[in-house]
């Protein structure tokens, strides 16, 4: 029987609009790729998919586990190509991204983009931004924020069929080569936590596991945990945090498992208590059986109050885990990103990475906004308050009173005895302090690698020195070391806009073979404000059109819009009683500065392509 001859003609092609892929270059150079530098001929006949990142954002993070699976299924054709793109100072650091890569299990080329150069190329503005490019070297689609795998698996498969029939695809392995590994106790730990025993337990998170190490911080007792990515059993995928119950189990933050786990360190025994696995959607549950809610990205935990409260960094909340009544539930933050105190049901987060119960207070290390803040209990409930940090784009290390200190994206916070706060001030390799008293900040030490937690071990506190690999013993000192401040703003140019009323245009198109899903009402959602509030006189508020006109004040000229957009789409086929849904979701923070000569339309692209652009 002769195949070829009885093979179906393959279906038309559907048409698609044609924009020319500019170069890929950056400055820091190329990783994963044994040394040698890419271009787009190098990916012609190859399907490539630029993932524009950066390692401090929670939703790059998530969008690199959404691209394993197709990774590996189309790995003959498909060639993923990770751009980081900085957004914080340290983060433009070659070693830093080297560091990255290593932690974050990224199997991809990866090109380091220092200055932008790339991204500005491609009129990205978001980050995650995913730009398909086709085996002939043009753009076909572009998609901002999370949850459009199934999308660009579809898309693939598309292109696979279309470029088979041309002759124009080339099949084999790609670019990828991996990195050597490295021995050691630990690679890139979390948190850690003191153990009655006086032995001290640490998640070891890029083995996906928890270490028991001696009293001395170095010698290793026990390993928990397979080793290996997974939810079965006893393993775990990058855990974070970690918290004593007054049981005498650990719970924890069982981070890309997007769920919380109790060991036992009697019996060696590891339970899952809350989460299903899955990562929590816009519309999904926010309260309930602990086993039958979705979490996302629990980065930390801490015993409060009779509760478990979660650093929930993928929503930019804190929730709550009741082990009495088996139930977990949102506490605080609406899932807007940024920074505004108030009422826990109406404050913004972003990424909260780090907690500390100390009396009636909870400290938290706000990543994302570079600054600490607090949860008290008030008349009428709880409160959100900020003690350090003044929202998503102003960060640096600088001491003094509180209202003009700064950090860079902390994960990290510790009480102390005398009432006051030890903060690890990541990306400045510092540990900070904040003194409620007297409301000033100080610098106790520098030259720490990527600190990411540390805990009180008598007179001592132990640091994780999670770049370092290791575990760091400090003296905690009578006074603090003075370091010369530096300011920084995000090194993002701002869109220049007209004044008066601009058009802003969220470009969404349903992926193939899916349509809106409006069985329920609208199946968009647009979400606009600004910092300062002042800067949009009009056009500020929710609603179901993903357009709005913006008039802006004619007394500020500079700012920022935060635009949140969600599209749910479902497969389009009547016969299908159930068809599977997707939900799209980005949060911009868009810099914009009103010019004569600006633009008086904004188009931000949640999925496929601007067809104005």
């Amino acid at each position: 029987m002769n195949d070829a001859a009885s093979a179906p003609t393959p279906a038309p092609a559907p048409r698609r609009a044609r924009v020319r892929a500019p170069e890929l270059i950056g400055k820091g150079g190329w990783l994963n790729t044994g040394g040698k530098d890419l271009s787009l001929s190098d990916l012609r006949g190859r399907i490539a998919i630029l993932d524009f990142w950066t390692f401090c954002c929670i939703n790059c993070l998530h969008v690199l586990d959404e691209l394993r699976e197709l990774e590996e299924k189309h790995r003959d054709t498909v060639v993923i190509i990770g751009v980081h793109s900085p957004k914080f100072v340290h983060e433009a650091e070659h070693a830093a991204v080297v560091d990255a890569v290593e932690r974050y299990q990224v199997h991809h080329p990866v090109l380091d983009d220092p200055e932008l150069a790339t991204w500005k190329q491609y009129a990205v503005r978001a980050w995650p931004t995913l730009v398909v490019i086709d085996p002939e070297g043009y753009i076909v689609a572009q998609h901002a924020g999370e949850g459009h795998a199934h999308a660009i698996a579809r898309l693939v498969e598309e292109l696979e069929a279309e470029h088979e029939a041309k002759g124009t695809l080339r099949r084999g392995d790609g670019p990828y080569v991996a990195p050597e590994p490295v021995a050691g106790a630990l690679r890139f730990p979390g948190k850690a936590l003191l153990l009655p025993s006086g032995n001290l337990l640490v998640s070891d998170s890029t083995r996906h596991q928890l270490v028991e190490l001696a009293a001395d911080g170095e010698s290793v007792v026990r390993r928990i945990g397979s080793g290996e990515r997974g939810f079965a059993g006893d393993s775990f995928s990058e855990p974070q945090g970690l918290a004593l119950l007054p049981d005498g189990k650990v719970v924890v933050a069982d981070t890309v498992n997007h769920a919380l786990r109790t060991y036992d360190p009697a019996t060696g025994q590891v339970e899952t208590v809350a989460g299903t696995g899955r990562q929590w959607w816009q519309g999904s549950p926010t309260s309930g059986p602990a086993l039958e809610v979705d979490l996302s990205s629990p980065w930390d935990v801490a015993w409060w109050q009779g509760r478990v409260w979660i650093a929930m960094a993928g929503v930019h909340q804190l929730w709550t885990w009741d082990p009495q009544a088996g139930t977990v539930g949102v506490a605080a933050g609406t899932t807007n990103e940024g920074l505004l105190d108030g009422p826990a049901a109406e404050a913004w987060f972003a990424q909260p990475s780090g907690l500390a119960a100390a009396g009636d207070r909870l400290w938290i290390a706000d990543s994302e906004t570079s600054a600490l803040r607090y949860v008290e209990a008030g008349d009428e409930g709880y409160v959100i308050k900020s003690a350090v940090g003044t929202g998503l784009f102003d960060f640096g290390h600088r001491d003094g009173d509180a209202a003009q200190a700064l950090l860079q994206h902390p994960l990290g916070v510790t009480a102390l005895p005398d009432g006051s706060v030890a903060v690890c001030d990541t990306y400045n390799h510092a540990l900070r302090r904040f003194d409620p008293a007297t409301g000033q900040v100080s610098t106790l030490a520098t030259d720490l690698r990527e600190p990411s937690d540390a805990v009180l071990v008598g007179e001592d506190i132990v640091v994780v020195e999670s770049a370092r690999h290791r575990l760091t013993r400090l003296r905690l000192p009578e006074e603090a070391v003075r370091v010369d401040a530096v300011a920084h703003r995000t090194q993002r140019a701002a869109t220049e806009v007209a004044p008066g009323t601009i058009r802003l245009d969220v470009v969404f198109q349903a992926p193939s073979g899916q349509k809106l899903d409006t069985r329920y009402g609208p199946s968009t959602r647009l979400l606009v404000s600004s910092t300062p509030p002042e800067l949009l006189a009009d056009g500020e508020g929710a609603g179901t059109d993903l357009f709005r006109e913006l008039a802006l004040n004619p007394d500020v000229t500079e700012g920022v819009l935060h635009v949140s957009a969600m599209a749910a789409s479902c497969d389009d086929d009547p016969a299908n009683e159930y068809p599977a849904c997707h939900v799209h979701q980005q949060d911009w923070g868009v810099p914009v500065r009103v010019t004569a000569d600006g633009a008086a339309r904004l188009p931000l692209v949640l999925a496929g392509m601007d067809a104005e652009g």
